[in-house]
């Protein structure tokens, strides 16, 4: 996996990764060990120099004993019944140039999928593919998303879906434009 990397938004993220980290008296090599992550690569994300996979924002928001909402937001989550996510309200990152993301049930508690809307422009240098646990599955809402697991590319038009074992490695793009897809995420 190539990393890319962080953009100037994200920077308060690893900043928050840190201050948790610090507080729970984690040492940053111990972190970096019990999260499976190369040392030199964790000080970077906790620097702010590349730019932090969402699968790995799940591993260190698990080991640090919080929610990813709090290494997002910096709030915890507060529903537990039902959370309503308003027309772009989602909380926004951007991950790279040409790949955003708004979480949708970022104010929901323990929830075990995460739904995401991403959207992508295709004139950005496509993601490099990634891989992490669990089972993805996207759906288009507009344009044209290509999604490539392994080496297979699967082209999708507004209504179309793929599910697919997240463990291998897979990255989407826009064909022609900008293009939005619904991806959740079970880990």
């Amino acid at each position: 996996m190539t990393e890319k990397e962080a953009p100037e938004n994200g920077s308060h993220v690893p900043k928050r990764i840190k201050e948790l980290r610090e507080i729970l008296e984690i040492s940053a090599l111990d972190m970096a060990k019990e999260t499976d992550i190369p040392f030199d690569t964790y000080s970077k994300y906790e620097g702010g120099e590349l730019d932090i996979p969402i699968s790995v924002l799940y591993t260190i928001a698990h080991r640090l004993g919080t929610d990813v909402t709090v290494l997002l937001t910096g709030e915890e989550a507060r529903m537990d019944s039902a959370a309503v996510c308003r027309k772009g309200k989602g909380v926004q990152i951007e991950r790279y140039p040409g790949y955003e993301f708004a979480s949708l049930a970022y104010n929901f508690k323990h929830r075990t999928i995460e739904p995401l809307l991403v959207t992508l422009d295709s004139s950005k240098p496509p993601a490099a593919q990634v891989s992490h646990s669990g089972q993805e599955f996207n759906f288009v809402v507009e344009g044209q998303v290509k999604v490539t697991v392994l080496k297979t590319e699967h082209i999708l038009n507004p209504g179309d879906s793929v599910y697919f074992d997240a463990r291998l490695p897979h990255s989407q793009s826009a064909v022609n434009g900008t293009a939005q897809f619904l991806t959740i995420i079970q880990e």
